[in-house]
Parts: structure tokens; sequence; C-alpha cells
């Protein structure tokens, strides 16, 4: 005698629909100029900041990069950055293709993305601006020459 099992697959060949939820209305974070201005450190790297009104800051960077050797390689950079909300860009297209997004933070923190490397913007060797900056300083910074 032979048995014979027949097995009955179903298959549902619905589409599938993605359920998405709506998209979130954007609120744009707004920061003042009381809570721009000032010196923000991280490490040996500074940034000093003013707000020149009109969606405008002035930004000037001072890194430094401690080489094993103990010698000191520095950059420097300077300029007008334009603010959008809590979000300012500094383009640096002196030396190359050289971009700084600066991004104001709760609790005097400032948050910085570097896009270009160390050369493009004009920096020594390994020097570079990323990190999270804290302020250390609030109102008009001094703004100093690059170091020699």
């Amino acid at each position: 005698m032979i048995l014979t099992t027949v097995f009955t697959l179903s298959v549902s060949l619905l589409p599938a629909r993605a359920q998405t939820p709506p998209p979130k209305p954007s609120r744009k974070a707004v920061v003042t100029a009381e809570q721009v201005n000032g010196v923000y450190r991280s490490y040996d790297n500074e940034f000093r900041i003013l707000a020149l009104g009109h969606g405008k800051l002035k930004v000037q960077f001072d890194g430094v990069y401690r080489t094993i050797s103990k010698s000191v390689n520095t950059g420097y950079a300077e300029g007008e950055a334009i603010i959008d909300g809590n979000v300012a860009t500094l383009d640096l297209p002196e030396f190359g293709p050289c971009k700084m997004n600066l991004v104001f933070l709760p609790h005097n923190r400032l948050k910085v993305i570097q896009e270009g490397d160390s050369p493009d913007c004009g920096f020594g060797h390994n020097v570079r601006a990323d990190g999270t900056y804290r302020k250390i300083r609030g109102g008009k910074p001094k703004f100093e020459p690059p170091a020699e």
C-alpha cells in the first residue's frame, strides 16, 4: 500500500502596505546673540564667535595638534558664517574645499563638523575643528591675530 501525502501551501500575495507615520512638523531651534557670543573650548582648540546681526556671525578658530614628539601643529581660520536657526555654516575656500558646520546646542555647547581635510582648511598636519566645545566665556570675545 502506497501512502500519498498532500501538502497544501497557501500564500497570500496581497501587496504589503508600509505604514509610515506622518512627518512631524519641523521646528527650527533659534539661538539669540547672547547664547551665541563667546569663547568655546575643546581641549586646546578654541572658537571665538560674535553675532553680527542679519543672520551672520564673525567666527575665529585656533586649533592645536600636539604630536608624540612634543611638537605642535596649528591651524587658524577666520570668516563670516551664515546662521539659520541654531546651525551656522562657515565656508573657507581659500586653500581648498573646506566648510565648518557649527550647531549650537543646549547647555552652552557647540558641536562642530569639519568638511575637508586639514590642508584644505589651511591647517597644520592633523589639526581638526571637529568636536563638541563648551562655552568658557560669554559676551563679546576678543579676536586675536593668528599665532606666528
